[in-house]
């Protein structure tokens, strides 16, 4: 398979057509579950989609060393080639490899201005011109609604989609009665979709509970596989 045909038969093509056509430049979207359910490997099958259209990607993680992220990328990527067949796939590697940026930080240890200040210095200073920024491990309790606005107010200006993981912990009810965390109820205005992944029996669920100004929109109904927790193909 050559890398045209895999980016028009890939699964990320059945999750944009589930919210609209994908994330836009200057939106915000949530991918949200209990940790361990599939949230980074979403991310980073969003991010090798844009990587492999030759689009630029910032992948900023706040849990995971640099390593520990590479390694998803690399699995990820292989398993693709092993399910696809993809021809010329080491130059293809060599060159997604050169359209992505690893950042690490420690959320505690540094300040949102401080990483928007890295971010900028990176894709304006740096000439390393971005379309999509993937955020790992962000906790949103400790963050507020000033720096929320802060960071749409920063992809709208450079034309970034900004996608984020939200980890859903404890045992009690942790969404209201239209499937959004309560976690970011300050937050949701700012943010664009938000998506939710559910373990079942034998899959794991993916589902849109906000598209824009629409909730539990009626979309195309999405699984991951839980062995490999790659998006299953329509």
């Amino acid at each position: 398979m050559v890398k045209q045909e895999l980016i028009q038969r890939s699964p990320v093509r059945s999750f944009e057509q589930a919210i609209n056509g994908g994330l836009k430049a200057g939106e915000l979207g949530i991918i949200a579950s209990q940790s361990g359910i599939g949230k980074t490997s979403v991310l980073v099958q969003i991010a090798l989609d844009k990587l492999l259209q030759t689009k630029k990607v910032i992948h900023v993680s706040f849990t995971q060393h640099t390593d520990y992220v590479l390694a998803w990328y690399e699995n990820i990527f292989d398993e693709f080639i092993r399910k696809k067949n993809l021809e010329n796939s080491r130059d293809i590697k060599n060159e997604l490899v050169k359209n992505r940026v690893l950042m690490n930080f420690n959320q505690e240890g540094v300040t949102g201005d401080q990483i928007l200040r890295s971010l900028r210095a990176m894709i304006v200073e740096g000439g390393f011109n971005a379309e999509a920024l993937i955020v790992d491990g962000f906790d949103f309790s400790l963050t507020t609604p000033d720096y929320l606005a802060k960071v749409k107010a920063f992809a709208q200006e450079l034309g970034l989609s900004v996608w984020y993981s939200l980890n859903v912990k404890g045992a009690t009810p942790q969404y209201d009665k239209r499937n959004i965390p309560f976690l970011i109820k300050d937050y949701l205005d700012m943010v664009d979709v938000v998506v939710v992944l559910t373990p079942k029996p034998n899959y794991i669920e993916l589902s849109v509970s906000k598209d824009r100004d629409r909730y539990n929109p009626d979309t195309v109904a999405l699984r991951l596989d839980p062995k490999t927790l790659l998006i299953l193909e329509g």
